[in-house]
């Protein structure tokens, strides 16, 4: 540098020279500002593995500020977005985005005259993506550990596994590893829709078919969405399971509507009917059994024919003909006796329309117990021991009004004028039939007639004496006259 002459004092060599003597001194547009600072020498790997850690710390290695901030920006947003719509394609952005801002920083570094390799930069950057990395890197596999997990229990078709699994996610996966959070919260809602539907089937069980109708449809609706197939026929059986009830009538009309109204695939009309065949005929027979018990005879018959129809070869099928057999007969009787109770007549009830009772004892000629209907004034008289309830007669004896007989004598009475007049006695003649009860035919037909007390000594009438009166019969003269009829 050359020395300025003696006695000048010495510039700056950026300060420029005062102007001469006449000059005006101009310092330029630029003077007094502060210089830009220049990037600082950057290490191409350095800013590199800075920026794979997605905080841009490469950036700020390499000085650019700005571009630290934009790409926090963009790298926040597309992590807020991978997070709320949890889509493989946002991770795919992320995994692009990281690729080119690597890549970025390598080639921005590379163009700085003095890049080269710098320790301590390289350290720094090590620091800050390392830690970084190996979280997101742990928190993933946790994440997809716990998809694992969900996975294997919806494939054994336990939800409640699934959900507890699912449990376990928590904001640092879903942040880090949206997608796959997100495929175990859609397992936990499909379960939680199958938990409804199986509900719907609970209450199906205590007979309300509707509910039947819903949780079927509901089952449906998750079966087919794919994956759910193991969870469905999990939540189905807990339902079959749920057969046979303690109601066999119940029982009996839920086994009808799997058999004939399950919607939806085979998947599950197949497992429906086979549990209601197999269900079906030991229902029957407890329902025809509660019918018989609570004298319910037509219904009873009506569920042991179903069975002998429908399952002509089950090991139940010896019981229910029998109890065909025993409940027809019960009907039969509960006819007769209402028919019984109703002949008040020849013209009414048992006498104007005979039925069978097919349990009755076979009439024979001889001793026989009946029962006497009609106009029993005087079948009343006869001995308990000639008489028997509608369930062990062998013959019902249907009797008429009685008439006029033959005539027994002639008497003469004083009348209440103090004349003589005659009045004939005549026995009582009863038209009588009789029934034999176990084939309701016709086997007596006859006109019987009471003899008794004729011609008293005092005859008690009204107005003018009668021409004609009945005998007075006693018991023995009634046995007398329906000996006969009964075998006696």
């Amino acid at each position: 540098m050359t020395e300025p002459p003696h006695g000048e004092p010495v510039r700056p060599p950026d300060v420029p020279a005062e102007p001469g003597h006449g000059e005006v001194w101009d310092p330029g547009p630029d003077y007094g500002r502060v210089a830009p600072r220049e990037p600082r020498a950057p290490d191409p790997l350095a800013v590199a593995v800075g920026n794979a850690s997605l905080l841009g710390a490469g950036y700020l290695i390499a000085g650019r500020r700005a571009l630290f901030w934009a790409a926090a920006v963009v790298t926040v947003s597309l992590v807020w977005l991978t997070y709320t719509t949890a889509e493989t394609w946002c991770e795919l952005l992320v995994v692009l985005w990281w690729a080119a801002v690597v890549a970025h920083g390598w080639w921005l570094a590379r163009r700085h005259p003095a890049a080269g390799p710098r320790r301590g930069q390289r350290l720094l950057a090590l620091a800050l993506t390392v830690p970084v990395l190996a979280a997101a890197g742990w928190v993933r596999f946790d994440a997809h550990g716990v998809a694992d997990e969900v996975a294997d229990a919806r494939a054994d078709g336990d939800c409640g596994a699934a959900v507890a699994a699912q449990d376990g996610v928590a904001f640092r996966h879903r942040l880090v590893a949206a997608p796959s959070a997100a495929r175990g919260d859609a397992v936990v809602e499909a379960c939680e829709r199958l938990d409804t539907a199986g509900g719907y089937l609970s209450r199906g069980l205590t007979g309300d078919l509707d509910s039947l109708e819903t949780g079927f449809r509901r089952l449906g609706a998750v079966l087919g969405e794919s994956g759910n197939e193991r969870t469905v026929r999990a939540t189905l059986d807990r339902f079959l399971g749920g057969l046979p009830t303690d109601d066999g009538c119940l029982t009996v009309s839920i086994a009808d509507w799997l058999r004939e109204h399950v919607p939806g695939p085979k998947d599950l009309t197949g497992p429906a009917s086979a549990t209601a065949a197999r269900t079906a005929p030991q229902a029957l027979m407890d329902c025809a059994d509660g019918f018989m018990s609570t004298e319910d005879w037509p219904d009873a018959r009506e569920r042991y024919q179903r069975l002998l129809d429908e399952y002509p070869e089950d090991a139940h099928a010896d019981a229910a003909r029998k109890g065909v057999g025993k409940a027809g007969l019960a009907i039969e009787l509960d006819r007769i006796t209402e028919l019984v109770a109703a002949a008040d007549s020849m013209g009414s009830g048992y006498c104007r329309k005979p039925a069978k009772y097919s349990q009755a004892p076979a009439y024979r000629k001889g001793r026989t117990r009946a029962v006497f209907v009609g106009d029993t004034e005087y079948t009343d008289k006869l001995p308990e021991a000639w008489r028997t309830d509608t369930a062990h007669a062998s013959l019902v004896v249907c009797t008429g009004e009685a008439e006029a007989g033959d005539v027994v004598e002639t008497c003469q009475y004083r009348d209440h004028n103090g004349g003589i007049g005659s009045v004939r006695f005549n026995k009582l003649a009863v038209r009588v039939k009789g029934y034999a009860l176990r084939t309701g035919k016709l086997v007596v037909d006859r006109t019987v007639q009471l003899g008794g007390e004729s011609c008293p000594g005092i005859v008690r009438y009204f107005d003018a004496l009668p021409s004609r009166m009945a005998v007075t019969p006693s018991n023995g003269d009634v046995r007398d006259a329906f000996g006969p009829v009964v075998g006696r």
